[in-house]
């Protein structure tokens, strides 16, 4: 039987991220010098987790690489390769992210194919694979996820009152139908009149009633981006205020940006990304409008279903992950870890062991700590008294 193995993750330093979340989490001094925006988990190749073993610390993917089917299990191979599917992640959100959206599988396939074989394409695809992803909050977590009903985005812009919005607001009326041309007109909009709408919309925002809280969130992405339509694009999406253990989800074609809080993301692993504003990143408009799903998601909030005593799960339609969160009291036994084949085990609060490491004993795992779990140790237990999440391939 192969041993559960203390992992340990790489921190992002993206510019929206946090000085404190993730720091506190972890029991660090905060704030900290420069913002912390993601702890990754996982074996994606773009920032690979240590695992300490018998012979000291390896990076995941090549402990994955020297013995696959060990680590993965022969049905996780043989599906998805030679490859951890999933990446786990604690994202720390300070500030905004862009606007995105994310290819579905065979696109992304297809697509960086094609990248791949023209030099001079544009390099919009890192890898072959979607990434589809789903978050589960922390702490009170806002957000925008997919397209809300469009006779309600077309109140939200005529309430600004700003003349030359009129076909943006017309293409809204059309209900979902006219979604594309909506997003279209507001992302090819003239560069020379980009500043000032985006100053119109400044103005205008700092009207109240029935969509005060829709004016407040353009007010905030105007005063950071200036001359970037994606502040209108937002105002078509849901606004969700997620409280902890409430989650969303993002299939492919979903249109989304976070903009605060700090949460657990799992997602397949891929890093394509294809952004639609409040960035100063890349836009390749085009090819964000051939990915997008014009739909309306009329319910963004992701309910989670209970599993077994203290262990919640979020059913997504995927095939490459599955997230657990187990709730551990001090009266209760130990618990069957949920999930197959290769496991990452994530602590967020208290103190909690997962059974059993190379020298017989738990995997201690604290708050912003990890455990990896390979497939070949089959069924293993945690206990202890806190909170962890699990992430799995789904079954």
């Amino acid at each position: 039987m192969a041993a559960v193995l203390p992992l340990r993750g790489v921190i992002r330093p993206y510019a929206w991220g946090s000085r404190n979340a993730l720091a506190e989490l972890q029991g660090r001094p905060a704030p900290t010098d420069a913002p912390e925006a993601e702890l990754w988990l996982g074996a994606h190749p773009g920032d690979p987790s240590t695992v300490t073993g018998p012979d000291g610390p390896v990076s995941l993917a090549a402990l994955i690489g020297d013995d696959p089917k060990g680590q993965l299990g022969a049905e996780v191979v043989d599906e998805f390769g030679a490859r951890l599917p999933y990446l786990m992640k604690v994202l720390a959100a300070e500030a905004p992210l862009s606007l995105q959206a994310h290819p579905d599988a065979e696109y992304a396939k297809q697509a960086y194919a094609a990248q791949e074989a023209d030099p001079q394409a544009p390099r919009n695809y890192t890898d072959a694979y979607h990434k589809p992803e789903m978050l589960v909050a922390l702490t009170p977590f806002d957000a925008l996820c997919g397209f809300r009903a469009p006779d309600v985005s077309a109140a939200v812009l005529e309430g600004l009152g700003i003349m030359r919005l009129a076909p943006v607001i017309a293409a809204l009326r059309a209900g979902p139908a006219g979604l594309r041309d909506a997003v279209r007109e507001l992302l090819t909009w003239p560069a020379d009149d980009r500043t000032a709408l985006i100053a119109d919309v400044l103005t205008a925002a700092r009207a109240s009633g029935e969509y005060a809280r829709s004016y407040t969130l353009a007010a905030d992405l105007a005063g950071r981006y200036p001359d970037d339509p994606g502040v209108l694009v937002a105002l078509l999406l849901n606004q969700v205020r997620l409280a902890p253990g409430e989650a969303i989800y993002m299939p492919a074609g979903n249109l989304h940006a976070y903009l605060s809080g700090t949460g657990v993301e799992i997602m397949a692993a891929s890093d394509n990304v294809l952004r639609g504003g409040l960035t100063p990143k890349r836009v390749d408009v085009d090819e964000l409008l051939r990915v997008l799903r014009f739909e309306v998601l009329a319910d963004p909030i992701l309910p989670a279903t209970q599993v077994a005593p203290g262990v919640q799960t979020w059913p997504v339609p995927v095939r490459e992950f599955a997230l657990y969160r187990l709730e551990l009291t001090p009266a209760g036994p130990p618990v069957s870890l949920p999930g197959e084949g290769p496991r990452i085990v994530l602590g967020v609060r208290g103190d909690v062991f997962v059974a059993e490491a190379v020298d017989g004993t738990p995997v201690e795992v604290t708050p912003g700590t990890a455990a990896y779990v390979p497939a070949e140790t089959g069924p293993a237990t945690v206990a202890g008294v806190g909170e962890v999440f699990v992430a799995a391939v789904a079954s």
